[in-house]
């Protein structure tokens, strides 16, 4: 699958959370069980439904309760995204598994599974940054500011996806190497974190 494709993929979950706006709504994804388009679908799904838990914990009138129960739900997120990148990862891994490594290879510096996340969040800003841009509420030079911002964005996502890209043809031509280091997330382990295991 290409990495334009992918672009595809995560504009289309953007649009389709946005059809509800619900952080509770369940994610039905439309791709094939177990196929790449779903994976990377699941994926943007958590980070949209993250990006609006980010937006919901930042009202200033929020009640203190309800803003602790958000922020243990944010931290759950975070570990799943974690844990869907490295899935990510896997596939990758797995795809390039027989690909012969040139001895002047080097190693990038974020696999791409790491610089997919990036493509999944900027589908996100991008999806933000319009609406902004197209307010009726909003005034001239709020819409303009931001529709600069989104030229930015654009230009981002462009130069990011072709990256992504010339990162995969090196991958599997054995001028790159994958090189996976697992995320060990110490705040989620009672083993790891100081505040769980001193209660024990």
């Amino acid at each position: 699958m290409s990495i334009d494709n992918a672009n595809t993929v995560f504009d289309r979950s953007v649009s389709d959370y946005h059809k509800t706006d619900n952080v509770d709504a369940p994610c039905k994804n439309p791709y094939p069980e177990g196929s790449f388009e779903a994976i990377l679908y699941s994926k943007n799904w958590v980070d949209a439904v993250q990006w609006h838990l980010e937006d919901i914990i930042r009202d200033p009138e929020i009640d203190p309760a309800e803003a602790l129960q958000l922020k243990r739900r944010i931290d759950r997120s975070n570990q799943v995204r974690t844990d869907m990148v490295e899935e990510i990862d896997t596939w990758y891994r797995e795809k390039y598994r027989d690909v012969e490594v040139l001895p002047d290879a080097t190693i990038n510096t974020e696999s791409p599974a790491w610089a997919l996340d990036r493509l999944s969040i900027l589908a996100l800003k991008i999806w933000h940054m319009r609406e902004q841009a197209e307010r009726t509420d909003a005034d001239a030079d709020h819409k303009a500011r931001c529709r600069a911002k989104l030229d930015v964005l654009l230009e981002q996502r462009e130069d990011l996806t072709t990256a992504i890209g010339q990162l995969l043809d090196d991958i599997a031509a054995g001028r790159k190497f994958m090189k996976v280091y697992r995320q060990m997330k110490m705040y989620n382990d009672p083993a790891t974190n100081p505040v769980l295991y001193a209660k024990k």
